[in-house]
């Protein structure tokens, strides 16, 4: 991958100079859904796809970016001066994002850039590929301008901000975070409130990951995502005038009922009802990971995507499809969707030997349901971003 990176490089801004280049993976959230901006607990794991950059600086303040998905668009030319938050319209508002937040945070980029991107990941799909682009834009600005005081963590934590005050994506902290601190065969167990996180090995036995992609698109700024965000901060007001919580988080489910009458609209009841659950059905499912307990995790897979269409209401048809055509097949140790929602992407563990049975049968049921077809990728786990070898 890394030749025909450097080899478009070539062709679009010429092969002389000083070009690095750098990797961040794409994440897929095994469980833990909606919980990362209620203070609770995540299960996400890097995966081997991503984006490749190559980037090479410039003595002007001008930027030139070529992505390799989007040939169309060409050299998208801009400059260190133009930074036009919540307006840029197309791809570069991600690597133009983490430049301005690099700035904002007092690491300043004095010298404009050539920067070729190619990502692996599909787009839309719900494997963040926004957070992918943050933080490989992130790995390269530290190793470009020597800021190597900065760790993966402190990336991760730039991503967010950039994402949340450049693009207007009020996301929490999950996707940057997997994407950046990623670990080879491990999932992160990683506490929301605090940032406190350790990795789990996940050993699957005779099965694999299979990703399901809905092909249907979305935008998550567009998205009914901060509606959902914003429910859930009222419920929370709601409840801190009967409990002294700090977050959804802080409650076990018994804890919630008992003072669920303080919400005053039923919508936000099972809003926050889904926060609750969904982080105690976290913690579970890495007790069962550790207990080599795989048939626990995957039916605690199953129930967090049941709470995900039924309380929080973020699956829709195309997800529903995937996931419950998923549990009638033969070999499927669990099955939900994974990300934000509304379209996007199912996350499945599924046995080797009834890995093609599986894809025949979902892929065949989704298209004659949904009208298109699906795309299914058997993924492994991978390590986090950083500069290519």
């Amino acid at each position: 991958m890394k030749q025909k990176l450097l080899e478009c490089f070539a062709q679009q801004f010429g092969g002389e100079g000083e070009i690095r280049t750098y990797f961040a993976p794409g994440r897929v959230n095994l469980i833990g859904e909606h919980t990362d901006y209620n203070g609770g607990h995540v299960f996400p794991c890097a995966l081997t796809i991503g984006t490749y950059m190559a980037a090479r600086k410039r003595e002007d303040r001008k930027l030139r970016f070529y992505s390799m998905n989007f040939e169309k668009l060409g050299v998208v030319e801009s400059s260190l001066d133009d930074f036009q938050m919540g307006k840029e319209n197309n791809w570069t508002a991600y690597p133009k994002g983490m430049m301005w937040t690099f700035g904002k945070k007092g690491y300043p980029v004095e010298q404009g850039m050539d920067i070729v991107l190619f990502g692996n990941i599909p787009n839309g799909s719900g494997l963040s590929s926004s957070a992918s682009v943050e933080v490989v834009t992130g790995v390269m600005l530290r190793d470009m301008f020597g800021y190597d005081q900065l760790t993966n963590t402190d990336l991760a934590l730039f991503g967010q901000y950039s994402e949340n005050n450049y693009n207007g994506v009020n996301c929490g902290i999950m996707d940057q975070f997997a994407v950046a601190m990623g670990k080879k065969d491990c999932a992160i167990f990683l506490d929301t409130s605090n940032l406190s996180f350790e990795y789990a090995p996940v050993k699957l036995e005779n099965a694999r990951i299979v990703i399901a992609s809905s092909n249907k698109k979305r935008g998550l700024g567009d998205s009914k995502y901060n509606e959902r965000r914003s429910e859930c901060e009222t419920a929370l007001a709601e409840l801190q005038t009967v409990s002294s919580i700090h977050s959804l988080g802080e409650l076990t489910t018994e804890a919630f009922e008992q003072i669920q009458s303080a919400i005053k609209d039923p919508v936000r009841v099972k809003r926050a009802r889904h926060a609750v659950a969904e982080n105690q059905r976290t913690v579970e499912a890495v007790k069962a990971l550790k207990a080599n307990d795989i048939k626990k995790f995957g039916q605690l897979m199953n129930e967090s995507h049941v709470s995900l269409r039924d309380d929080y209401e973020v699956t829709g048809i195309e997800l529903d499809t995937l996931v419950e055509e998923a549990w009638k097949c033969p070999g499927v140790i669990g099955s939900r969707m994974t990300g934000a929602g509304f379209g996007g992407c199912t996350v499945s563990i599924v046995e080797n030997d009834a890995i093609d049975g599986f894809i025949e049968k979902v892929g065949t049921a989704y298209k004659e349901k949904i009208g298109y077809a699906a795309d299914f990728y058997v993924v492994d786990i991978g390590p986090g971003a950083g500069v290519l070898a």
